[in-house]
């Protein structure tokens, strides 16, 4: 047991730090016995297969254009409207054989067309909900949309539940919820499930479970929450251009960029990060139904010095593009096939499930989007990385996850090729929700998980997580390796919404300059075997920073980010500091926090020689500036 679970609960300020991320050992016997969902499909009815279609192709033809009128999505997408019947039993039937899912294969997306909905979703693993509207007031549900923390135990009790440090993988998106009359909606999640273009109607939301427990950190986006946020347990947070009726709560690291209606900038008592204005975004691309029935992708236009949500002035400034010009990928086609369709000019949708892919996927045209539904999973087996985008204007990947394959891949993702050096600030490549896994579902090895060569390119909200939890065997010092999750080699690179845990060397280089992030959330490796093991090649012996801007860089800013230990492995492992910058002017960082989780392991300093030591006698050290 980690000493966090001994600490007694303060409401409302709780002062516990997070759980250690056990291993589950269970994926829902109970709620996966019952077998395949009969009949969910994107129309909610069974596919029959065309006529003379080739074999292996689960009845489609093979990779063609999608038919906007009536694309085929896929099994386990459900497309509703308001006279579907049975929506809540279906809902249920997801939900129950997701609860406890972390690390199978399953994928889900829910799509509600305009309209109004009575539901309740309880929305579990690898599960996404959104809208078919262009606006999110086009689609209301009256009822709740909620994430729960009842399925983990906390501590050795086995009647206290609550624990949300592992609610992960989910989403909603792009609609509205009127929650009842005097209830409070739930959403209480962790790292990779994004709340994001939503309208919240009512008294407010708890970003936690509500009772005695641990929540790690998530996002509210392009958002608007008429009534309250109460952040309770929740450890770090970043809340970009959204507006809220009231925030209230906060623990290490709260991050607001371009929001309406947050606290005020005060450091670190309590630890609020607030900046004015989102200097550059992008928001993320989303599949809507016009007027006339047919399925089109809006891709949101790019936004500079922003304040607010994108669509609280009516409709949103972007591009549509019909669905006609994608085409659907289904798990088992062929990426021979898929990089076939990239070179004919096409986007790509990718349907709920695990691709995979038996070599990269090449994207070389400009302004090409890669969009996944139900978190679709990426899973390179040859040692190749899953996705290698040209040095091009305009690229946007959203919702996806790629997961390493057990053949070690250089890098899992690459942005631009090593050497690019192309201006593209008038249209950069962006990316959206996009989370990165080495380890805890199978076997995964990785040197990089992400590398951005490209100049000018936007990270918004990215989890890159080497497994320190999984599927038993798939997770371990020498078993699912990777050196660091992101390395930044282009220039102006911003990101918003940073999360990179558990690597085994720098968990992030950042060597371009001119980069910007806004919130920056680290775990160190839970695992080094002992001090030797994991020693570090630069600015001392001890350990790997966090965070590492090259001795070259001369421009780089952060604000709001966070380097936490726990070593459980072996306690008596140490690191020399979570961030090594270069000593000079014009690379600052605001609002640092350096935290020994329950005392387990230490942090020598916060950032660079400066700030205090994070051990069992002081776990929270805090730095307003540097330098």
């Amino acid at each position: 047991m980690s000493p966090a679970m001994e600490q007694p609960h303060q409401p409302h300020q709780p002062s516990q730090p997070k759980l250690s991320r056990r291993a589950v050992t269970g994926l829902g016997a109970a709620a996966l016995a019952a077998g395949p969902l009969l009949g969910v499909t994107g129309t909610g009815q069974a596919a029959a297969a065309p006529a003379g279609t080739p074999a292996g192709t689960g009845g489609r033809p093979r990779l063609a254009n999608a038919d906007p009128m009536n694309p085929d999505f896929g099994p386990n997408v459900l497309v509703f409207t308001p006279g579907t019947p049975d929506m809540q039993g279906r809902v249920n039937a997801i939900s129950q054989r997701m609860h406890t899912n972390q690390f199978g294969t399953e994928r889900y997306a829910i799509l509600l067309r305009p309209g109004s909905y009575n539901l309740d979703v309880n929305l579990r693993f690898y599960t996404q909900i959104a809208g078919l509207g262009l606006n999110p007031d086009d689609v209301n549900v009256n009822g709740h949309v909620h994430v729960e923390a009842d399925w983990l135990q906390q501590g050795d009790d086995p009647n206290n539940l609550g624990n949300a440090t592992q609610n992960f993988w989910r989403g909603a998106e792009n609609f509205s919820v009127t929650v009842p009359s005097g209830q409070i909606e739930r959403w209480a999640v962790s790292q990779a499930a994004p709340y994001r273009r939503m309208h919240l109607r009512g008294i407010g939301v708890q970003l936690w479970n509500g009772y005695d427990g641990w929540a790690s950190g998530g996002l509210l986006a392009d958002t608007k929450v008429d009534g309250f946020v109460e952040s309770g347990s929740q450890q770090q947070w970043l809340t970009r251009n959204s507006e809220l009726g009231a925030w209230s709560g906060s623990v290490w690291n709260m991050v607001f960029v371009g929001s309406r209606g947050v606290p005020g900038n005060n450091f670190p008592n309590p630890s609020h990060t607030v900046v004015g204005e989102t200097p550059v975004i992008r928001e993320k691309p989303f599949l809507y139904v016009n007027g006339s029935g047919a399925y089109s992708v809006f891709v949101p236009a790019l936004r500079r010095n922003a304040q607010g949500t994108s669509w609280g002035g009516g409709s949103a400034a972007g591009e549509s593009i019909s669905l006609s010009e994608f085409t659907i990928v289904h798990p088992g086609d062929s990426t021979a096939e898929v990089n076939a369709a990239l070179a004919a000019g096409n986007h790509l949708l990718f349907s709920p499930g695990v691709h995979h892919l038996s070599e990269a996927i090449e994207v070389n045209n400009p302004n090409t989007v890669l969009l996944g539904l139900g978190l679709a999973t990426l899973v390179p087996d040859t040692g190749q990385p899953a996705i290698r985008v040209a040095d091009v204007d305009g690229v946007k990947l959203a919702g996806l996850l790629i997961d390493a394959g057990s053949v070690n891949s250089p890098t899992l993702a690459e942005i631009g090729p090593s050497g690019a050096s192309a201006s593209h600030a008038n249209n950069p490549t962006s990316l959206h929700d996009m989370f990165f896994r080495v380890g805890g579902s199978h076997v995964g090895r990785a040197t990089v998980s992400l590398t951005v060569n490209s100049n000018d390119v936007i990270g918004d909200h990215l989890w890159i997580w080497r497994a320190d939890h999984g599927n038993s065997g798939t997770w371990g010092w020498t078993v699912s390796t990777g050196a660091n999750g992101a390395v930044i080699n282009g220039d102006n690179v911003t990101m918003y919404g940073l999360f990179v845990e558990h690597y085994q060397q720098y968990n992030t280089i950042w060597n371009g300059n001119g980069g910007r992030t806004y919130f920056y959330q680290n775990e160190l490796p839970y695992d080094p075997p002992n001090q030797g093991a994991w020693g570090s090649s630069g600015g001392g012996s001890l350990g790997w920073a966090a965070y590492k801007v090259a001795d070259s860089v001369t421009s780089h800013e952060a604000w709001g980010v966070g380097a936490y230990c726990f070593f459980n492995v072996n306690p008596g492992v140490t690191g020399s500091r979570g961030f090594e910058v270069p000593n000079t002017p014009n690379v600052r960082f605001h609002h640092l926090v350096a935290v020994s989780l329950g005392g387990v392991g230490t942090i020598n300093r916060v950032i660079n020689d400066t700030g205090g030591t994070a051990n069992m006698a002081t776990q929270v050290q805090y730095l307003v500036n540097y330098p």
